[in-house]
This record gives structure tokens, sequence and C-alpha cells, in this order.
């Protein structure tokens, strides 16, 4: 998107379900946030099915124990049970090829890393928010960069990861938070494609 150019509704939207998505990937999300989300509302579509049963996870939920479930997904003693890494679901190992297409497509967008962000670039929360971000126009970049990102860096491997998250064993409000990614991954890949 150029700059000076307004964000049309569904370009928001989509924004929205990439920040929240990045931010309940990136950290345990606070009692504030769980009682934000305990609010969503959704329709007969799947995707507000998908939101309402997010809502009543979240109401449902114990901070300190979706912090301890957030521990045991993502970093664990040792590591977590899942791996939200690009390289790991693309070559099975970390810090791989993967993380250096992302470093590189990053900074041809100028989007610099954060000095407190402590993950590579290529966790999928990093990923989301910068889908994020090109999505909400906050960047000056061509219409074309969304897709190219989206394929080069989300649609080969994201399904895969919220699968596993969601047959996860220490999955319980992750579980819900998974099935929302999947759903809206796939959203996204069938308007991708369709674009093309």
């Amino acid at each position: 998107m150029q700059k000076g150019e307004t964000v049309d509704e569904i370009d928001l939207f989509r924004a929205q379900h990439y920040g929240l998505l990045s931010v309940l990937l990136g950290r345990a999300p606070t009692a504030d946030l769980l009682r934000q989300l305990g609010g969503l509302g959704g329709d007969a579509s799947p995707l507000g099915r998908a939101h309402q049963a997010l809502a009543a996870a979240a109401r449902e939920a114990e901070p300190d124990a979706v912090s301890r479930e957030y521990f045991d997904l993502f970093i664990g003693v040792g590591r977590g049970e899942v791996l939200p890494y690009a390289s790991y679901y693309l070559t099975g190992f970390l810090q791989e090829r993967p993380l250096a297409r992302v470093r590189d497509d990053l900074a041809s967008l100028g989007i610099e890393r954060e000095e407190r962000v402590n993950e590579p670039e290529d966790h999928l929360a990093i990923l989301l928010d910068t889908m994020a971000t090109l999505a909400a126009g906050k960047v000056d970049a061509e219409p074309e960069a969304q897709g190219r990102f989206f394929a080069r860096h989300i649609e080969p491997w994201a399904s895969r990861l919220f699968a596993d998250l969601e047959a996860a064993r220490a999955a319980r409000f992750y579980r819900q938070v998974a099935a929302l990614g999947r759903l809206f991954i796939e959203i996204e890949t069938e308007a991708f494609t369709l674009d093309a």
C-alpha cells in the first residue's frame, strides 16, 4: 500500500486477526486480554463460530493456568511441545534458510527487528505481526507485497503448526486459538489464490 491511501474495512479486519493471533502466539495472554477476548461476538459463519469458541474458552480460562499452558506449549523445559518457527517446519532444524529469507524480505520492506524481541524473525508471531502491518497499510509497500510475503513465509507451514497446536497434549485454551488460526490461514490462502 502506498502512503496516503486509505485502508478498506476488509484489510483492517484482516489486520486485526493477524494482530490478535500474533499477540496470542507471542506471549501468554494477560487477564485483561482474556477478559476482552471473552467479549468477542460471532455469527453463524465458520469464522464467527471460531470467535464464539475462543470467547467461551477465554471466559473459562484462569490467567495462571493459561500462562502455564503457554509455557508448556511454546517454551517448555528444554523445548516446548510446539516449535512455532518456519525453519523448523520447513527444514526440521532451527535457524535455517527460511530465517535468512524472512530477514531479507523484512529488510526489503524496511521493517527492522525490535531490540526487545528475543525470538528469531521466522517465529510465527513475528510473521503474523508483519502481515498485520502490511494489511493495515503501515508500511509503504506495493499491493502485491502482502501476497508474496504470505505465500513465501506463512502459507507453506502455518496451517500445519495450527493443526499441531490443536492436537497438542497441553492445549486447552490454545486449542481454540489454533482452530481460529487454522481457519483464518485457510481463508487467507484461498483469498490470495483468487487474487493471483
